[in-house]
């Protein structure tokens, strides 16, 4: 029989947490008003995870595993992770036990109200830096700002999506996926859940500032054009005010032969200025063709390396069987 509930966990580096991940699983499993299925996905780790994913399998079949080839990226692991669910109800969740997997039997309890997307809000972050907290803060509302769809801001990926949900995100072919904002732009009706986010249970942070900023980055360019039309008001104001320059330029030279401004340093800040805002405006679009770049290769969006729990092919998607 298909599960009612199956949970995507993607899991990188995380085998200080996935026996205590998997207790409180369990537990979690026990409180939901159906079966449950668990769906591990190793992204590349370089670690334990996958060895005690495969013994976690074995000792409970409700767990099943995904081994990527190599480290796709934490989207692209849900996404694999998406393609094999076969619940009604799926619930995405982090495997460092930031996010509750508690907070689950509360968005069951949504679901099951008429609710198809219910995500989770975050009220409060523990153990996070200020720095981290106000770049979050920051990032999120202007994502909302410049975003053409209404993406809610403090939330992540989890979430739980009613299975409809999820066929049309499995659906969408492209490749650059910032999956909080497809679960926006895809509608449906959805509710928040508040709750505070726990620090680590154990290990170190996977999303380095880096990483943040690429995901941020992903989910501007993806949900917007207005970086493209700021580049394009800012160079008609560098135009404008050139014009404006060579004019007084051209007056001083005529009136005031003296005049400090004509000189060499005015012409040099001309010259940094407009070269800034020509290779701003050059690395904004190059952020556009790249992804146009990667769509049209068509190379798959990931590639399994190994898969434990989905041998009755029930699980696989049509394209694997």
């Amino acid at each position: 029989m298909k599960p009612k509930y199956s949970f995507v966990i993607p899991i990188y580096n995380e085998e200080s947490n996935i026996f205590e991940l998997s207790k409180r699983l369990q537990d979690v499993a026990e409180q939901l008003d159906g079966t449950t299925e668990f769906i591990l996905i190793n992204d590349g780790s370089r670690d334990r995870s996958l060895i005690l994913m495969r013994e976690l399998h074995e000792k409970d079949s409700r767990f099943c595993y995904l081994s990527l080839a190599r480290n796709f990226g934490h989207q692209i692991a849900v996404t694999a992770g998406l393609n094999f669910v076969r619940g009604e109800a799926i619930i995405i969740m982090d495997a460092d036990l930031q996010d509750p997997p508690e907070l689950a039997i509360a968005m069951a309890e949504q679901w099951r109200s008429g609710y198809q997307v219910v995500y989770a809000q975050r009220s409060k972050r523990h153990r996070e830096n200020w720095l981290k907290r106000l770049y979050a803060y920051w990032f999120y509302r202007l994502l909302k700002r410049l975003a053409d769809v209404d993406i809610p801001t403090d939330t992540g990926d989890f979430c739980l999506m009613d299975r409809k949900v999820v066929d049309v995100l499995n659906a969408m072919p492209e490749r650059n996926r910032y999956l909080r904002g497809l679960r926006s732009w895809v509608g449906f009706r959805q509710t928040a859940i508040k709750f505070e986010r726990d620090s680590r249970f154990s290990g170190e942070r996977k999303y380095t500032f880096r990483k943040s900023f690429s995901l941020a980055l992903n989910g501007i360019i993806s949900f917007s054009r207005i970086p493209l039309r700021i580049s394009t008001y800012v160079g008609l104001i560098s135009a404008a005010i050139a014009l404006i320059m060579a004019c007084m330029v051209l007056y001083w030279r005529i009136v005031q032969p003296t005049a400090p401004l004509t000189g060499f340093a005015t012409i040099h800040i001309a010259v940094f200025f407009l070269g800034a805002v020509q290779l701003v405006s050059i690395g904004i679009l190059g952020e556009y063709i790249g992804r146009i770049y990667e769509e049209v290769k068509g190379r798959p969006i990931y590639i399994l390396g190994e898969v434990g729990g989905f041998e009755d092919n029930q699980g696989l998607p049509q394209r694997l069987r």
